[in-house]
């Protein structure tokens, strides 16, 4: 590019001021620029600027006051100045020194002046900038022609041209491609304040056609759905595939309403659709997420309704798949889902700092009032320590696949506890329990044997307990793993039992020493006639089985008594000790005086000198 061709560029002045605006329009025509356009706002440079969408290499570069009114200059700047290709536009953005710049500066068009500017800072700038674009375009130019000279045949080069914002298999916008096409088209539906949706489509189980008829046969009926969409979809609208099995459409203009009745279209339209490959016949469904353009809080970034979209459809496929969700701020899913993604980085820094605690919950002999072991209940640290029960994040864990590093967390610690305690406190046994995924990982019974090895703390110490719901759905695994377990020399106790019904037959062969009678049989036990017959029939059967049982959520004195009288061998509840860090410091009331047992009859009390010596395990 000669000093003439540079000269002949246009340059867009966009200053509200009009003696700043001038100012620069009479230095840039001294030194021989010949078209240069004043802008007095944001939407003054976009009227400027669209007459030349086909024509790029004629405007030379636009000189913005970032204070300019209706303009985001940092979006327009990021929008024209960045990226590789050779349509990029040179930005010189006079403002404050010191404020907000685009982070991202490596293959960036631009740059910053004050407002207190040097003629000769101004025009070195521009100059140095046509200088770089004019080298960027070279060198895209000089990219085409390597292409081009190692291209057989000018449909090579067409097709690489093609592949590079497109999907090779269905044609589509490929991601990178949609997601800078859909940028602009949002940028020009907030400013215009349009209405418009993006739908989040996924193939259902499309991995099993993959598994059962090979890629080739997926492929061919990605190709053929792409082509079912294409038809259903309005004319102009953005159409992606954005991962193996996954679908983006943006409808323009289009209100939520409509959008949804598009989907139902889409969704109907692949139901009645059949794909054969040979004899055999196969159907595929789709589920759908919908977010819809909200010009009371616009999108800033295509991501962000993407990521909407997708939640929208995520929450479909939870639902059973073959449906359509639209993506609502208020809806409780979404809030579930927010509220697992704010646990998920706490819960791993606590694994990952030994920010759980172990506390401790006694569990009594009914009988006469000794303690038979205590339960193991798990909090977090929170900030300013403090600390936050395990309803607010075991949910999430649960939900985000981090329970078993939990489970494994709580058994480890546990155990060595046990073996920090002195020998005088060798009585003392622990009840932890495990989640209903805990089964599912055979390094659960090699953690236990090797903690228990290493530690030399008598397996017989050490209960574990698993939901009767939990062990019922995975019965054949439960009750493998629970005697594999049990051979170690533990025990187990089957939780909440009565909550699910457990069938007799399974409670017959399952391997468990006791069962924790669920809580909702237990708090009105003194009032309610058919919860004591209830609980006199478990307990029956237990008795009949060679298993124990445990009241949970035994809160006064009087329940404990009705308990001791239908039979039930233990308890666990305030009345006895709420959840303390401190094993001496769990037992609330004077069991002999609760149970009406001899005082002399507690082998675990211990005295102020055996309490201090406990104090360095806290």
């Amino acid at each position: 590019m000669t000093p003439r061709d540079s000269l002949e560029k246009i340059i867009i002045v966009a200053d509200h001021r009009a003696e700043a605006s001038q100012h620069i329009t009479s230095l840039l025509t001294s030194q021989g620029f010949s078209d240069v356009r004043k802008a007095n706002s944001g939407e003054h440079i976009y009227e400027l600027l669209r007459p030349l969408h086909d024509q790029p290499d004629k405007l030379g570069l636009i000189i913005i006051n970032e204070n300019l009114p209706q303009c985001r200059w940092l979006e327009l700047c990021q929008n024209l100045a960045f990226g590789t290709d050779s349509t990029a536009v040179p930005c010189i953005v006079i403002g404050t020194p010191g404020t907000s710049s685009p982070q991202d500066m490596e293959n960036a068009l631009f740059c910053r002046l004050p407002d207190a500017f040097k003629p000769e800072e101004l025009l070195l700038s521009v100059m140095f900038l046509l200088k770089l674009k004019h080298e960027r375009f070279l060198r895209h130019k000089q990219e085409e022609q390597l292409i081009n000279e190692l291209a057989a045949k000018s449909i090579v080069d067409a097709k690489l041209k093609f592949l590079v914002a497109h999907d090779e298999l269905t044609g589509l916008f490929n991601r990178s491609s949609f997601e800078r096409q859909f940028r602009l088209v949002l940028n020009l539906s907030n400013k215009l304040q349009k209405t418009g949706a993006l739908l989040f489509i996924d193939v259902d189980r499309f991995s099993l056609i993959n598994e059962l008829e090979g890629f080739e046969v997926g492929d061919r009926l990605l190709v053929e759905l792409t082509l079912l969409i294409r038809k259903l979809a309005p004319p102009g609208s953005l159409f992606a595939r954005i991962g193996a099995d996954e679908f983006c459409l943006f409808l323009e203009n289009k209100s939520q309403k409509q959008a949804i009745i598009f989907a139902e279209s889409v969704k109907t339209t692949v139901e009645n659709f059949r794909f054969f490959t040979g004899e055999v016949s196969y159907g595929a469904t789709v589920s759908i997420g919908i977010a819809a353009l909200d010009n009371a809080a616009p999108v800033q970034h295509p991501g962000e309704m993407i990521l909407h979209a997708r939640q929208a459809c995520n929450f479909a496929k939870l639902g059973g798949r073959d449906k359509i969700r639209v993506y609502n701020s208020d809806d409780t899913a979404v809030r579930q889902r927010r509220n697992d993604i704010y646990w998920v980085p706490l819960i791993r820094k606590a694994l990952r700092e030994n920010d759980l605690l172990l506390m401790f919950q006694p569990v009594v002999q009914l009988t006469n009032g000794n303690i038979s072991h205590y339960e193991v209940l798990l909090r977090m640290r929170g900030d300013n320590d403090q600390i936050i029960g395990p309803d607010k994040f075991i949910p999430a864990a649960e939900r985000m696949g981090l329970i078993h590093a939990i489970d494994l967390w709580v058994v480890e610690n546990a155990i060595e506890f046990l073996a920090a305690l002195p020998s005088y406190m060798s009585y003392v046994s622990l009840a932890i329990n495990l989640s209903g995924t805990a089964f599912q990982y055979p390094d659960l019974l090699q953690v236990i044997r090797e903690k228990l090895e290493l530690t030399w703390v008598d397996a017989s110490r050490l209960t574990f307990e698993i939901t009767e719901t939990a062990a019922v759905d995975n019965f054949d695994l439960a009750r493998s793993m629970i005697s594999k377990i049990r051979s170690l020399g533990c025990k187990f106790a089957l939780d909440d039992f009565g909550a699910g019904f457990c069938s007799f037959n399974y409670l017959k062969t399952f391997p468990v020493d006791y069962l924790k009678i669920d809580g909702q049989f237990i708090r009105n036990l003194v009032n309610d006639e058919t919860d004591q017959i209830l609980v006199k029939s478990m307990v029956d059967i237990a008795a009949r089985l060679g298993k124990q049982t445990i009241a949970e959520f035994v809160e006064t004195p009087g329940t404990a008594l009705k308990l001791k009288e239908i039979g039930v061998n233990l308890g666990q509840g305030y009345a006895f000790g709420r959840p303390e860090r401190n094993l001496l410091e769990s037992q609330k009331i004077p069991l002999s005086i609760l149970l009406n047992a001899p005082s002399d009859s507690h082998p675990d009390t211990v005295n102020s000198d055996s309490v201090k010596q406990y104090s360095k395990f806290q």
